[in-house]
């Protein structure tokens, strides 16, 4: 027996016979596509969208890192037992005054966030954008990963969830016409069950 006829309700709905409505086949056309759409389609949207947000932010991190440029600063302050100021994945940041020296220039000194345990006197890695001011570092191969697999899976799931909402209004519109078709059937049989006339 093939796929579609491995069980006699779905067969049924796939074979010429007289219990077949016009609605059963609908539905089962209906299965086949949402059968494809999920296994096919969904994968193949979260793909195309991952291998799109890859894209980006590979240019969005070669952009940045053309445009920023890394110093070591000295902190000025350390952490000390305050509370952290921003959460950069599981590791907390603290608010730190830092000072550097950039070539041909004078000593500057910024807020920079710093990770824990950072003390006074201790080096730390800066970025700064073009006008010198600090700013976040690039995105790192790690973390343009996470975008892309992120995107791929929020792009399948959306694609799955569509599709599945498609196939609910599909089904609860078979229902209904099923029923306008049985009322029709039984209008037709009901004189000669009942022996009455309309």
């Amino acid at each position: 027996m093939g796929v579609l006829r491995g069980t006699r309700v779905y067969g049924r709905r796939w074979r010429r016979n007289p219990l077949r409505r016009r609605s059963d086949v609908l539905e089962a056309w209906a299965l086949l596509v949402v059968a494809v759409a999920l296994c096919v389609g969904a994968p193949l949207a979260g793909a195309v969208a991952a291998r799109w947000a890859h894209d980006g932010a590979l240019a969005t991190a070669a952009v940045q890192r053309a445009e920023r440029h890394r110093v070591h600063a000295v902190a000025v302050g350390g952490t000390g037992a305050g509370v952290p100021s921003v959460s950069a994945g599981r590791q907390h940041l603290y608010r730190v005054r830092v000072l550097w020296t950039e070539p041909g220039a004078e000593v500057r000194t910024a807020t920079a966030h710093v990770p824990p345990g950072t003390r006074r006197g201790d080096t730390v890695d800066l970025w700064l954008d073009a006008l010198g001011r600090p700013v976040a570092p690039p995105p790192s191969a790690v973390a343009v990963h996470q975008h892309t697999v992120a995107v791929g899976i929020c792009a399948a799931g959306l694609t799955a969830g569509v599709v599945l909402l498609a196939r609910t209004a599909l089904l609860r519109t078979v229902v209904q016409r099923r029923l306008v078709e049985w009322e029709r059937a039984w209008a037709r049989t009901e004189p000669e069950w009942t022996g009455r006339r309309s």
